[in-house]
């Protein structure tokens, strides 16, 4: 009892100096205790000095049969626990499946329950990142374990003992977290509410737990539009926030609840009216009134902000600008460009008047503004409301610093001997109470530069630009004009300006999302700014412009490399490849070809004798990178092998798409050859990962990267033989048919190129096979864009097996015509 007291009070080092005392004093005086300190000893195991502990051999202070029977289950249950807490998830189900092979009538009922809930913990976290992508199937299967978990509930409300009744209920909590968000945590609405009711009727301890439960199920309530449930759980957390840790938010949950129940009275205070007005807004959503919606939205704004709101509001109204169109359509773009700028300015302004006064609750609100702005595609209010809120950042947190020791979410353990009251649902340490609500108004302004640089990206395409694109002269009227503006129309570049300002806007809006991520230790919101930079950036990275947006490429390969990536590895890789190419593709030289090389192409030598050849003479000839883009092609290698090193580690679970790893690899090669540096033979055939499937595709994939990049004028790699790379390309089980589809079209090119005939005829033949099994399924299986792509490789690969016909039929009739069909299905693909 007092080393649970010492670790509930988190007086790790008063727990340490007794801990050895302990241990030795219940081992030889009452050795039946041990099993419970142990357990203690086990779920602490990060605690100093106890490592030793583990070397106790448990079943030897139970000398009967039965007893170290008994003695061995504890120890595989206690052992399970931390295995689950580091994710080490096959070895504790190598512990909890053994329990049933030990028998399961030696086992209480207490402790059976507690199995079922490392099995129950153990299902979730065999899902392993496959949870993140929050696919209808993983997801059911999630509310599946927690359906069977409810039912584990009751029967240890049925057994009593208190103790197995807080495991299930903390062990429920952790599987509803990933389940959370807004469209999905209305599922998880019955299981929450019967932990909160089992728990309060046994008067748990767990008080913190109970908090966060009560205010989870406050949201999914008020979503619901049930408020008075809403109200009256907010209440109960309100009860259990003993050490004040939620206070404010709370404070301001229940005064905005309140005035959304209250129907006869008319709230005074301007926060007040802007929650009400927010508050019907979203009740209107479901409905297609969307001039009623906006009105609604408008009037909060105006609540919050009455000297300047409707300014800022009024900065895109082109109506004020129209008499421009009179003079002419660039006159026009030039006074809505500084009309806009105008009136941005008067939004700074707003904290002279209202600055200091309820800054926290104004934060909220204007978020709340912002983002029921966005549900609703009310762009223009969504803007101004984003402006608004974050002009509090600056006075509010820039200087906020983290806490001692910010940690990222980890799950709550669910071994009830040492009582978790004290520790957050998530958080495996408290910050500091002063932090607390700080670093949860971080966390919305993150969202809200999220929805700032979303909303600015809109504003662009009204304009009829994407993000980071220029400004477009507009067309004439009549038919074969040409838009022509001298460079210093100074109407012009007043606009293109404005233009690219919006871009930058948007841009640092991304990444100052990331750098609050990085500052609060969470990697889900550097990865989500990852996302919306890459997926915001298509056009720049698919046309070769990765160069515009560098820095902030590099800005979040920093924020990664600091917080983690969150477990998805796939948008690591695309996020290093696209920096990689940015960081050398305009280093690439003009290729340089040698007579010599040009004779041994048209001649078709075989692969490996010309590598022989051309081994030490192709360097002196090759094109060399400029000095001084060496360093940006050195950084270029670093990043791409920092991204093939993750993509190794990752496991069978972390399954990296076929098509994330041919990018990377292609500019990794690439890299490689800019910095004159060979690809060994071993690197080539021998990979770190332990999975076969992956090191066949990983090996063909360099090898055939190396192929093409041979024969530019650049150094030229000893490359494998081209008859191995199409053997193993046959025998290899692709999980990407369209990679599988460009990788043989590819190797038929070099094969024709090398005139074999029969590798071209290899690789024609099953190219033609996933033809056809692809043209029997189904056509809505296939994106639009995916199946342009598949038709496009289809007829370059008949093309090449026409071409490859004529040069090989010595005038053969026959050979002539299936060379005309093969022509004419390349001209229908």
């Amino acid at each position: 009892n007092l080393l649970e007291c010492f670790l509930d009070a988190s007086k790790l080092k008063d727990a340490k100096e007794f801990l050895s005392i302990a241990a030795i004093f219940i081992k030889e005086n009452v050795p039946d205790k041990y099993s419970r300190l142990f357990s203690l000893m086990v779920s602490h195991f990060k605690l100093p000095g106890s490592r030793h502990l583990y070397q106790v051999p448990v079943p030897w202070l139970l000398p009967s049969t039965d007893r170290c029977l008994i003695a061995q289950i504890l120890f595989l249950y206690v052992f399970a626990l931390p295995c689950q807490w580091q994710f080490c998830i096959r070895l504790s189900f190598s512990c909890s499946h053994s329990f049933s092979s030990l028998g399961d009538l030696l086992i209480e009922q207490g402790k059976l329950i507690e199995i079922q809930c490392l099995e129950s913990e153990y299902e979730i976290k065999k899902m392993d990142t496959r949870i993140l992508t929050y696919t209808k199937g993983v997801v059911e299967a999630q509310l599946e374990v927690i359906k069977n978990l409810e039912l584990t509930l009751k029967h240890a409300v049925q057994l009593g003992d208190h103790g197995v009744i807080q495991v299930v209920c903390t062990t429920q909590w952790n599987l509803c977290l990933p389940l959370l968000q807004h469209n999905l945590h209305q599922h998880v609405r019955t299981p929450l509410i019967a932990v909160a009711d089992v728990l309060e009727g046994i008067d748990s301890m767990l008080i913190l737990l109970r908090c966060q439960v009560h205010m989870e199920i406050a949201r999914i309530e008020e979503d619901g539009n049930r408020m008075e449930a809403a109200v009256e759980h907010v209440q109960k957390a309100i009860h259990l926030d003993n050490k004040g840790q939620h206070q404010e938010y709370l404070r301001l949950t229940l005064n905005r609840l309140h005035w959304c129940t209250v129907l006869h009275k008319s709230p005074e205070r301007p926060e007040d009216q802007a929650a009400v007005l927010i508050e019907q807004a979203k009740r209107e959503e479901q409905s297609a009134n969307l001039r009623k919606r906006r009105s609604l939205l408008v009037n909060a704004g105006h609540a919050l902000a009455p000297d300047s709101f409707h300014i800022v509001l009024d900065s895109e109204n082109e109506a004020t600008v129209s008499s421009y169109k009179s003079r002419s359509q660039i006159s026009y773009l030039c006074a809505k460009a500084q009309h806009h700028i105008k009136s941005m300015e008067k939004a700074d302004e707003h904290l002279k008047y209202f600055g200091g006064e309820n800054d926290r609750e104004r934060v909220t609100l204007w978020a709340d503004l912002a983002k029921a702005a966005r549900k609703g595609g009310v762009w223009d209010v969504c803007r101004a409301a984003c402006r608004f809120c974050l002009l509090y950042e600056e006075t509010l947190f820039r200087k906020v610093t983290n806490p001692p020791k910010a940690q990222n979410k980890k799950p709550i353990r669910t071994l009830m001997d040492d009582d978790q009251g004290d520790n957050l649902p998530g958080e495996s340490a408290l910050p500091a109470k002063s932090f607390s609500f700080e670093r949860s108004l971080l966390r919305i302004l993150a969202e809200i530069r999220f929805i700032n640089a979303e909303a600015t990206v809109n504003l662009l395409r009204l304009q009829g630009v994407e993000l980071n694109d220029h400004a477009v002269p507009p067309e004439g009227a009549s038919p074969g004009y040409v838009s022509y503006l001298p460079e210093n129309d100074p109407e012009w570049k007043t606009y293109s300006s404005w233009i690219d300002c919006l871009s930058q806007y948007a841009m640092a809006n991304f990444q100052r999302a990331a750098e609050i991520g990085e500052e609060l230790r969470e990697a889900w919101i550097v990865h989500s700014a990852v996302v919306y930079v890459l997926n915001y950036n298509r056009h720049l990275i698919s046309s070769g412009r990765q160069r515009q947006i560098i820095e902030c490429l590099q800005t979040l390969l920093g924020a990664i490399q600091t917080v983690g990536h969150d477990g998805s590895d796939t948008t690591l890789l695309m996020l290093c490849d696209a920096l990689a190419r940015g960081l050398m593709l305009c280093w690439i030289p003009e290729p340089k070809f040698a007579d010599r090389g040009k004779k041994d192409a048209a001649t078709g030598r075989s692969e490996k004798a010309a590598a022989k050849k051309h081994d030490k003479a192709n360097v002196s000839l090759s094109s060399s990178v400029d000095p001084s883009g060496v360093s940006d092609t050195k950084a270029a290698l670093e990043i791409c092998e920092f991204a093939l090193s993750v993509a190794a580690g990752a496991t069978p679970n972390e399954a990296i798409p076929v098509a994330a790893q041919q990018q990377i690899i292609a500019t990794w090669v690439k890299a490689k050859q800019l910095n004159q540096q060979q690809i060994t033979h071993k690197l080539w055939t021998e990979e770190e990962s332990n999975d076969e499937v992956q090191n066949l595709t990983a090996r063909i994939l360099v090898g055939l990267e190396m192929h093409s990049c041979n024969g530019l004028g650049f150094m030229d790699f000893a490359v494998p033989s081209l008859p191995q790379l199409v053997k193993l390309a046959l025998e290899c089980s692709w999980s990407d048919s369209l990679v599988e589809l460009q990788i043989l079209t590819r190797l038929m090119y070099f094969a024709y190129e090398s005139r074999d005939y029969d590798m071209v005829m290899a690789c024609y033949k099953r190219i033609l096979q996933m033809e056809k099994v692809l043209h029997s399924r189904d056509a809505k299986k296939h994106e639009m864009l995916q199946n342009t792509q598949r038709q496009e490789i289809l007829s370059v690969a008949a093309c090449l097996q026409g071409k490859s016909m004529m040069e090989y039929s010595s005038g053969r009739k026959h050979m002539r015509v299936a060379a005309s069909e093969a022509f004419v299905q390349s001209a229908r693909y």
